[in-house]
Formats: structure tokens, sequence, C-alpha cells
């Protein structure tokens, strides 16, 4: 697909790519790997310039001339999750009125197909173009960790509108930025919401991955604190006869809640065979669940909550307007991934306006100083890590396969 006022490349590799495709070609997994290819292409991007590659390019792209240009890498194609039309309809919008005394942004739509090997190969490629400014992307942790160091490094300005490990953002960096609740943040506001409910026997079920750890373990810290009693926590199971064995132990417990903290994939089989088992308390869950696939699989995960960051039916102006727009546009509702979409895209240009400079650390410096910008998903403002302040948790309840709004949670600034 080409489309205007968008390049969008597939098989995106980086110079060397020789040496990266050779050890990407080996099935492996974990963070030592991730460090292993995350050495490999710093190492190689260091040798394209003796000096600071931030400074260089932030020099270059002093001032307003010339047009802005701007990557957005995501598993386009393997997700089909209404992202690519939500930068689209942004796109469009902006370049209609321009920025920086009207220059158009040019954005690179790049497919990362979710590997870490491809989205640090991507986050190389745009590293070594000079014209780059900002980048939107990747979606999942474990692909955006390892690449934001590449772009941290090479000066560009990173802007996550998925990514939720607080890990990201653990770095001193002045040009990672992340407009999505974090895992602890997340996490926590699942434990408020569940304190005001009428439940108190808590069970906790997640995988054991850097997203199903993370949120189990802010659910956990924040649950006393509500009046929560976690009462078991687990990760896998085997077969039928293992489901069997939990359900069980969690009825002897007096269980009245689960928290599944997984993927919609996961939290589908793992919900589906629990109630065939006989399990029919509430289950909540996290941000992943919020998502077409999980809305789609049928009865038994109906009635779940979830927390996330975008109801189409939030009854702010502006948001009612980029629910019209998106409907005329593309005929459909708007989802999730839409709005952080628009709502990213946005914010870039905003910062680039304040900023008045297509300069990576002037656009980092203007981002921090926003205070209380409204999009779609309603208001932002960064602290000096970078993390999103001021956002609501929405709550929403899976109802004959749409979900609909219960309430919003404010998470407190730390």
């Amino acid at each position: 697909m080409y489309c205007s006022g968008t390049d969008r490349y597939k098989g995106l590799v980086l110079k060397g790519d020789s040496l990266v495709n050779v050890i990407g070609g080996i099935h492996r997994k974990g963070l030592l790997w991730n460090i292993v290819l995350l050495g490999i292409a710093l190492m190689i991007s260091g040798c394209a310039s003796s000096s600071e590659p931030d400074q260089a390019r932030s020099k270059a792209l002093g001032g307003s001339a010339g047009e802005v240009v701007i990557g957005a890498v995501w598993p386009f194609e393997k997700q089909n999750d209404q992202f690519h039309e939500g930068l689209q309809l942004a796109l469009e919008q902006i370049n209609q009125e321009g920025v920086l005394g009207g220059k158009n942004i040019r954005l690179l739509e790049l497919d990362d197909e979710a590997s870490t090997t491809k989205g640090m190969a991507i986050a190389q490629q745009l590293a070594d173009n000079p014209a780059v400014s900002a980048v939107i992307g990747h979606r999942g942790s474990s692909v955006t960790v390892p690449a934001s160091r590449i772009y941290a490094h090479a000066g560009i300005v990173m802007l996550t509108p998925a990514s939720t490990s607080p890990k990201l953002t653990d770095v001193n960096s002045s040009y990672i930025f992340r407009n999505i609740p974090n895992d602890n943040q997340l996490g926590q506001a699942l434990a408020m919401y569940a304190g005001e409910t009428k439940h108190r026997n808590v069970a906790i079920y997640y995988t054991d991955d850097e997203y199903g750890r993370g949120l189990a373990n802010a659910f956990e810290d924040q649950a006393s604190q509500s009046g929560l009693h976690v009462v078991d926590r687990l990760s896998g199971y085997k077969d039928t006869a293992d489901i069997s064995r939990i359900v069980d132990k969690w009825k002897t417990l007096d269980s009245d809640l689960i928290m599944v903290a997984t993927g919609a994939r996961e939290g589908i089989a793992f919900v589906k065979a629990i109630r065939e088992a006989g399990m029919t308390i509430p289950v909540i869950g996290g941000d992943a669940l919020d998502s077409a696939e999980f809305a789609s699989a049928g009865e038994a995960v109906s009635g779940t909550i979830v927390a996330s960051v975008y109801h189409e039916r939030g009854n702010s102006e502006l948001n009612q307007s980029f629910r019209q727009q998106y409907i005329n546009k593309y005929g459909k509702e708007p989802g999730k991934w839409a709005a952080q979409a628009y709502d990213s895209l946005k914010l870039l240009a905003k910062g680039i306006e304040e900023a008045g400079s297509r300069s990576p650390k002037e656009i980092s410096n203007a981002l921090l100083s926003l205070k209380g910008w409204e999009g779609v998903t309603g208001e932002h403002s960064f602290d000096a890590q970078g993390d999103v302040q001021g956002m609501n948790i929405v709550m929403k309840k899976l109802e004959a396969g749409t979900f609909k709004r219960l309430d919003e949670v404010h998470i407190p600034n730390p």
C-alpha cells in the first residue's frame, strides 16, 4: 500500500545486515539475546561518526527549513488494528495547515512484524537517516525497549503509544517518551477499581513474561491498600486436569475475583478453560485484553472487565469530533489503537510547533514542557523520565461482543 504523504516499506534492513540477519535467523528469546543484538546494532551505529550522534542530528535539523520526517513502526499487517488509519487521519489534518510555517510532515510507515530483530534493524535504518526527527512505535515492549536505545543513541525522539514495560523509561534519556500508562499505573488502576467493588479475595493468573509479571506485581502491590487480599498467584497450566485443580483450589480459597495479566490470545484460552471447569466468578484484566480478538471470543469471556485508555463513546468534544471524522473516513468506529495513533502524531506535531524546529533535542524539550495537552484519549503531560502523567484509566466491560464504558480511574502522579 502507498498512501499520500506516506512512504511505506517492507523488508527494511540495516547497513551490515548480513551479520544481524544471520544472528536473527537463529530463533532465540530472552533479555540476554536482546542485549547481544542491541550491542551489535550500537557498535554498527557507533562507526558512523566520531561525534555525538544526537548532537550532530539536532544541529543538522535545527530551524524550520524543509519537511519534517517522522517514522512510524508497527506490526501493521500482522495486527491490522486500525493503527494505520489513525495515523493517516492525523497526518491528513496536520498537513492541511502544516507545521513550522506550512511545512508538511512526511511519515515513513515501517512494518517490524512484531520481531525484535527486525524492529532493531528498522531502528538502525531510521538512525542512519539524517532527516528523521522522531519515531512513533513500536508495539510490544520486547521490541520497543531495545529499539529505543538505538533511537536515543542517534538523538531521535521516540514516542511509543503501546509499550507498557516500566523498563522502557528506566534509562536516563531525554529522547524516550510513552503516551500510554505503564504496567505500574495500569495494575494500580485495576486494584483501585476492584477495591471499590464487593470483591475481596483475588486470584491472579499471569503469563511469565515482562508484561504479565509487571502487571501482576503492580496489582498485588496496590491490592492491600485497596482492601483486597491476593489468595493465590500462578502462571501457566498443562491440561484440563491442571485447570480443574486450579479451579478447585481457588474455590477452596473463597476466591471471588480473578485478575488476568496476559495477552489477548492467552487470556481467551485461560478464561474459556476455567469457565468450562465450572468457575463463574468475575474476571478483570489489563489493557492487552482490550482487543477485537478478545471481544469476538464468544460468551465464555463475556463480562470481563478491562483497564484501557480509550472508549469511542467518551464525552469530550475533541473525542466526539475525532470519532465522527473517523467514521466518515473509514465507515467504522475507532478503536483504542486508532485513537492512540492519532494522538501520537498530533502530540509530536504540537511538540514540533512549540519547539519551532525539526531538532529532536528541541522537540524533546517542548514535549517535557507540555502541561495538560488534550488528546482524544485525555490529558497528557510527561514526567522527567518521559512517562505520561494525567491520563485517566478507562474501565470497560465486555457485553455481547462490545466493550461498554463503566468508569474512569485517576492515577495520582508519584
